[in-house]
C-alpha cells in the first residue's frame, strides 16, 4: 500500500526502555520529556523513534491538560503552578531577571511580557500561549 510499517522488533525495544505509560506525577512527566526531548534533537530519527515520540506526546499533553487548566488568566496560572509545585517567588527569578519585575507581575501589577511568556513557557515545560 505504499504505508510504511515500523519494526515491531525495535519498536519494542524502545518501548521497553521508555516503559511508557499514563503519567501520574511530575518525576514521571520529568522522564518522558527527556526521552521526547532525546529523540526530538536526534537528526534522523527511525519512523520506530517518531512513533514513539508521538506516544510520549499523547501521554504528555493529556497529564497537562489533566492537571494545568488552560482556561485561567495567565497570572493566575503562574500561581497556580507555583503552588502546585511547592514554588516561591525566588525560585522564579532566572524567568523575570528581577525580584521587582517577579512581584509586579505575581502581583497583577504589570503584565506578562512576550519573552517571560517564552521564559514561562520553557521553565514550566507548557505551551507559551498559555501565558500571554
Amino acid at each position: 500500500m505504499g504505508m510504511r510499517m515500523i519494526d515491531t522488533v525495535k519498536y519494542g525495544g524502545l518501548c521497553a526502555q521508555a516503559a511508557p505509560k499514563i503519567i501520574e506525577n511530575n518525576e514521571e512527566l520529568e522522564r518522558f520529556s527527556e526521552v521526547l526531548e532525546r529523540i526530538s534533537c536526534k537528526r534522523n530519527a527511525g519512523r520506530e523513534e517518531q512513533a514513539l515520540a508521538k506516544l510520549l506526546e499523547r501521554l504528555i499533553q493529556d497529564y497537562d491538560e489533566r492537571n494545568y487548566p488552560t482556561d485561567i488568566p495567565p497570572r493566575e496560572l503562574i500561581l497556580y503552578l507555583m503552588e502546585h509545585r511547592d514554588l516561591r517567588q525566588a525560585d522564579l527569578l532566572p524567568v523575570f531577571g528581577s525580584r521587582s519585575v517577579a512581584s509586579a507581575v505575581l502581583n497583577g501589577k504589570r503584565e506578562i511580557s512576550k519573552a517571560h511568556a517564552r521564559k514561562l513557557a520553557e521553565y514550566f515545560r507548557l505551551p507559551v500561549d498559555l501565558f500571554i
